[in-house]
């Protein structure tokens, strides 16, 4: 074993030697490894709470890919790479997906959902599955980011008195304390980029339909989708060109084919010329974020991009409203649908069932929060209702034209600002308690990809840099995070600390 820095981030972890980034890795050695932390750090020592399941069979799927490594056949770039999947995400092994409830703890699938088969097609070992807010955040509006009934709340590994946030929780906690070499999370609206800035670590949540979200426990089809969590943006580029394409049964995906590319190949490192815009009124005042997003503005700058500054985004305010409408109806419709796909022991095959069940299992999930997102969604029409149909027009298409706006008005290929204030404290008693502005929420509307890289720590806290472009933009996107990550800097990696200490 060796203490390794790993540059481009700054994380310094234990690692075996055979596991240096760029080195071939031995699949059996680093999951060992892996999967010895994931015991140490997340199940005991400073309780991480952050993978739910280690899957059983990793020995045996390890010692086949180091077997077929030693005759020669190497599956992809990902061969022998060990990658956690968030638990709403179905896989073939031997592991429940419960999207975090003990309503679906019978919910073993059986099944490889076509992102996670595209993995072990390029060789990647699938290690377990990370904890997640319960029903990717959707239950209430006074929920507690990181936590759910299977398992417990995830806490941050900067301060384990603060927010991981989510709803990718257990997927960035993961990446941020060496559990896995990546993770996959999913978005709706800020679940791969909170929890990715939150907890230090790079996160791309992709154009609407560029990765499958077949086997997916849904919130939306209108905005759901995964992405990669990793250490570095090179990595991010990996995972997915690995998952990317096209799948028969999402229909969103049709382009998804032609329009992918490999994103590793397209890191240049330069961004000179590139015009980047700068959205001055998502920065917030704490004077601390002020200071570290100019001086990443300054790094930009100096690596030749063209900064244009963006006073007001002029979002239009019915937004919101009008997002809370669609999610609400397509959450009945889309969940109701993959329920009815559940093996027969899971027996709450609609919402409705969901409902009921959790008020019957009131003490272990709903001891911190209700469920008035679910009753609110059961209440809606389905998604011949007008007034849906209405508030999909108003949320998608008013994003999508705002940004376009954005992009074309002020001749720029993307957008940045800092992707949120650092974590809050967990609070059981009021829920989140988030302050600051937040960015990306108009990318997830408008389906549009974002991409956040580890900007600076705060008190120690970490702080990420949005990169926000139109769609199926992620290669430039990655390119410019790249090429900023690479200028950065090294930041310090988590320290497992109780509490952010006062100061004298």
């Amino acid at each position: 074993m060796r203490v390794i820095l790993l540059a481009a981030t700054g994380l310094v972890l234990a690692q075996p030697a055979i596991a240096a980034p760029d080195a071939e890795p031995s699949a059996t050695v680093t999951a060992a490894y892996y999967a010895g932390r994931i015991e140490k750090i997340s199940r005991n020592g400073p309780r991480l709470n952050a993978v739910i399941a280690v899957n059983p069979d990793w020995r045996a799927q390890a010692k086949a890919l180091d077997d077929e490594r030693h005759a020669g056949k190497v599956r992809g770039l990902l061969h022998g790479r060990s990658i956690l999947i968030k638990d709403n995400i179905e896989s073939a092994d031997r592991m429940a997906t419960t999207a975090g409830s003990l309503a679906l703890a019978d919910n073993m699938a059986g099944r490889d959902a076509p992102l996670v088969a595209r993995l072990r097609k390029g060789g990647a070992l699938i290690l377990g599955k990370t904890n997640l807010s319960e029903w990717a955040n959707f239950r209430s509006n006074r929920s507690m980011s990181g936590w759910s009934g299977v398992g417990g709340i995830v806490r941050n590994p900067y301060a384990l008195d603060r927010t991981a946030c989510g709803s990718s929780s257990g997927s960035g906690v993961a990446v941020a304390a060496g559990l896995a070499w990546a993770a996959i999370g999913t978005e709706t609206d800020g679940s791969i980029a909170c929890p990715a800035a939150i907890n230090g670590v790079v996160g791309l949540k992709p154009t609407l339909g560029l990765v499958s979200r077949t086997r997916v426990v849904p919130i939306s089809h209108s905005q759901d989708t995964p992405g990669p969590m990793t250490r570095t943006v090179r990595d991010a580029a990996l995972v997915l060109g690995a998952i990317a394409g096209t799948d028969p049964a999402d229909a969103a995906t049709v382009e998804a084919d032609k329009r992918k590319a490999d994103y590793a190949a397209a890191l240049t490192g330069k961004i000179a010329g590139v015009r980047i815009g700068v959205l001055r009124s998502s920065v917030g005042t704490n004077p601390r974020m002020i200071a570290a997003f100019d001086k990443a503005l300054a790094t930009l700058k100096s690596l030749g991009a063209v900064l244009v500054d963006i006073e007001k985004s002029d979002v239009p305010k019915e937004i919101g409203p009008a997002e809370g409408i669609v999610l609400q109806t397509e959450f009945r419709a889309d969940l109701n649908a993959y329920l009815a796909t559940t093996p027969a022991a899971v027996k709450t095959r609609t919402l409705a069932d969901l409902i009921a069940f959790n008020s019957a299992n009131a003490a272990r999930e709903m001891a911190y929060f209700g469920q008035e997102t679910f009753l609110k969604a059961e209440a809606t029409k389905g998604l011949d209702d007008p007034e849906y149909k209405k508030a999909l027009a108003v949320s998608q298409g008013g994003a999508r034209a705002t940004l376009d706006r954005l992009f074309a008005d002020n001749k720029v290929a993307m957008l940045v600002a800092p992707t949120r204030a650092p974590a809050w404290l967990i609070d059981p008693v009021n829920g989140d308690q988030s302050a600051g502005p937040s960015s990306g929420s108009l990318s997830a509307v408008a389906g549009y990809p974002h991409l956040t890289v580890p900007m600076a720590q705060l008190m120690g806290l970490p702080v990420g840099l949005s990169f926000m472009g139109p769609a199926w933009s992620e290669a430039a996107l990655l390119n410019a995070g790249d090429a900023f990550e690479k200028a950065r800097g090294a930041l310090p990696g988590p320290t497992y600390r109780p509490t952010v200490p006062l100061d004298r």
